[in-house]
């Protein structure tokens, strides 16, 4: 009893210590998790090609930096190339946060834990779209960068959303509609292909802000000004 006791006494000194620290390493994961991803989400991809272009994309069009506005002012190929490679900084971001940073500030961490920091690392990348430190914190309305995240931690979600932006914009030609709406369905969607409780409230949380970024254009919508997507590119100014 007294052998029992000792070593009760002696594991409970060891490992009630290690919980505060255990949980501060967690957080910090999150946090490096976070930033990581947001500064990889930040890179203003539409910007760049744009400006390779002799372009400035924020003069011209809606303003916007995303893939729609490029499609718009420069084309389907340029159009096409950023919608991929800003759904790309969100795959890239939740697989390095998962993959790679979650190992080094967990040991053998659980699928739980590591959803977890991929969930931060996908905050992030949309985050670091949306508010990109490059341009005064003013960035593009993140769904292709959301599509990436989505693809990367609930990939049945994002097939069905998905079908919802495909048919809604082959029905009406307005991509902001079709990102709305495909916006909207999402926690349901996530709920409909089991996804746990956690998941359901942060793909709520991006729907959110998706719906929020395109406030301007549910503006343009009620009033019957929204532009609708066609394959001829606008004129553009260029800058020197």
């Amino acid at each position: 009893m007294v052998l029992t006791t000792r070593v009760f006494i002696t594991l409970h000194f060891q490992l009630y210590p290690s919980a505060p620290y255990f949980g501060r390493v967690l957080v910090l994961g999150y946090i490096v998790a976070g930033l990581v991803a947001y500064v990889f989400g930040s890179i203003p991809t539409g910007f760049l090609v744009a400006k390779a272009r002799g372009v400035d994309i924020r003069s011209v069009g809606s303003g916007n930096i995303g893939a729609t506005n490029v499609f718009r002012i420069l084309g389907r190929p340029a159009g096409v190339f950023v919608l991929l490679m800003d759904a790309l900084k969100g795959i890239v971001a939740v697989v390095i946060a998962m993959r790679f940073i979650a190992p080094i500030f967990l040991d053998n961490p659980g699928f739980q834990s590591r959803e977890w920091v991929g969930v931060c690392g996908a905050i992030g990348a949309i985050l670091g779209h949306n508010f990109t430190f490059w341009l005064h914190f003013k960035g593009g309305k993140g769904i292709a960068t959301s599509a990436g995240v989505l693809l990367a931690l609930v990939p049945w979600s994002l097939l069905i959303i998905l079908l919802v932006w495909l048919v809604l914009f082959a029905t009406t030609r307005y991509v902001s509609l079709a990102s709305i709406c495909a916006s909207a369905t999402l926690p349901f969607a996530a709920w409909f292909t089991g996804e746990s409780p956690t998941m359901i409230w942060i793909t709520s949380g991006l729907a959110a802000l998706a719906i929020y970024k395109h406030r301007a254009n549910i503006k343009r919508l009620l009033n019957g000004t929204e532009s609708r997507v066609s394959a001829k590119k606008d004129n553009l100014p260029r800058t020197p």
